[in-house]
């Protein structure tokens, strides 16, 4: 399990180096990028109401930045802005305010320097922060799962991908969990252990499956479900994240990712892993243990489609040939940072159609305002189903309403394959 790092009376003080050395990945030394010299970076754990100061010092040979991927807060000044910049052998000081009623949930940090996103993250520059329950919840242990992938050439330094790899979204030759390759988990029969699980990969599709146990989902993203729902596959965008309930059963079981297929076409052919990819084994064994309290239910979530809407917009995500090859594009332009994409009003709802005009899935990711997914492809989404990062069909189309409250200012909305996010799938979004 990566360190762990809890605030103390509503604050938490860290301080983050990005640097370049050798470390520990998948059970042999590696030359990659890591936060505080361990892959992932340190777990951060606050409490809805706490502060967050993250003292940034970059020791890496390029420029970097930090983002608190679904945190809700300030996308201005030095909290969540996504247009900082800190050089090499700079540092910067963050600051982060959690509202009082912020939902509890597993988020994460990474960088978000544009054109270097997708190869600081592929390094190994991701970690977790956990917002806690405001009520404990009965589980004999909960264990936080960061999937991620990574490609070691022979001397075991990153492999920087082909521009094919790029187009596609890179995926590693390995996938790691918590850094580790095939870890084994052990438990007693009859304990129900919460797992955070994060799709930390910067282009990987997962859909997860644990053979011969009882799985519920608890929330996605962000917030927990009004009660507890059984699954046999939990589907995660990269950037996306699940909160599941296993109780476990006596014998062995394989944590595995079955084969996605997230599209294809043109020049690249069929995108997406077609092997079942073994993550982790839980072996469950001893003595059985009593079973604990059932889960408290919760309050349904928030349904916009209650509330009044204050204005409609279409976006379209597209990919075609341009000059000096192929564009990756929102509304038919690449990005700018100069350039303002979206204005609108804060307090406003508003109801978002972004059509997929490509042969891909693209992962929509909205800073600082989750979604309401509405509908998908005409389909209703009847269950209120809160994301941060929301999966676009590959020719198809998503419906979401968003409540751009809490925060104004400037951020970004953008393709969360992070190759297509660097290769310009990215706007920008003015909320005063």
């Amino acid at each position: 399990m990566p360190e762990v790092l809890t605030s103390r009376d509503g604050i938490l003080d860290v301080t983050l180096e990005a640097a370049e050395g050798s470390h520990q990945v998948a059970g042999r030394k590696a030359t990659t990028f890591a936060y505080n010299g361990s892959v992932p970076g340190p777990t951060l754990k606050l409490r809805p109401g706490d502060r967050l100061r993250v003292r940034l010092v970059n020791e890496l040979p390029q420029g970097t930045n930090l983002h608190t991927h679904g945190l809700l807060v300030s996308p201005e000044g030095n909290a969540d802005n996504a247009f900082i910049h800190i050089e090499p052998g700079a540092s910067f000081d963050y600051e982060y305010q959690l509202p009082d009623d912020h939902p509890p949930g597993l988020y994460w940090y990474h960088p978000h320097l544009h054109e270097l996103v997708a190869d600081q993250l592929f390094a190994g520059m991701y970690g977790a922060i956990i917002v806690e329950d405001t009520e404990e919840l009965p589980f004999a242990r909960e264990r936080l799962l960061v999937i991620s992938d990574i490609t070691l050439d022979d001397s075991g330094r990153v492999r920087q991908p082909a521009t094919m790899e790029r187009m596609t979204g890179r995926e590693g030759q390995l996938v790691l969990v918590n850094g580790q390759a095939g870890p084994v988990l052990s438990a007693r029969p009859g304990e129900r252990e919460r797992w955070r699980v994060l799709n930390a990969c910067s282009s990987r599709f997962l859909s997860l499956r644990l053979d011969g146990q009882q799985v519920q989902l608890l929330g996605r993203d962000l917030g927990l479900l009004a009660e507890p729902r059984d699954v046999e596959e939990v589907f995660l965008t990269p950037g996306s994240r699940a909160d599941l309930a296993v109780t476990t059963a006596e014998g062995r079981g394989t944590f595995e990712a079955m084969p996605v297929d997230r599209g294809g076409g043109m020049m690249m052919g069929p995108v997406g892993s077609d092997e079942v990819v073994a993550l982790a084994s839980l072996d469950v064994s001893g003595a059985s243990v009593p079973g604990l309290a059932a889960l408290p239910a919760r309050a349904e979530p928030r349904d916009l489609r209650q509330s009044r809407l204050d204005g409609t917009r279409e976006l379209v995500f597209a990919m075609g040939m341009g000059p000096g090859g192929e564009r990756l594009t929102i509304d038919g332009k690449t990005f700018d940072h100069e350039r303002i994409d979206q204005e609108v009003a804060f307090g406003s709802v508003e109801e978002w159609t972004i059509f997929n005009d490509s042969p891909m899935d693209h992962p929509f990711h909205l800073h600082v305002w989750p979604m309401q997914v509405i509908e998908e492809n005409g389909q209703s989404i009847e269950l209120p189903t809160w994301l941060d990062v929301v999966n676009l069909p590959s020719r198809g189309w998503v419906k979401v309403r968003i409540a751009f409250e809490r925060f104004g200012g400037r951020t970004v909305y953008h393709c969360h394959i992070l190759d297509h996010e660097d290769l310009g799938m990215m706007g920008i979004i003015r909320t005063r």
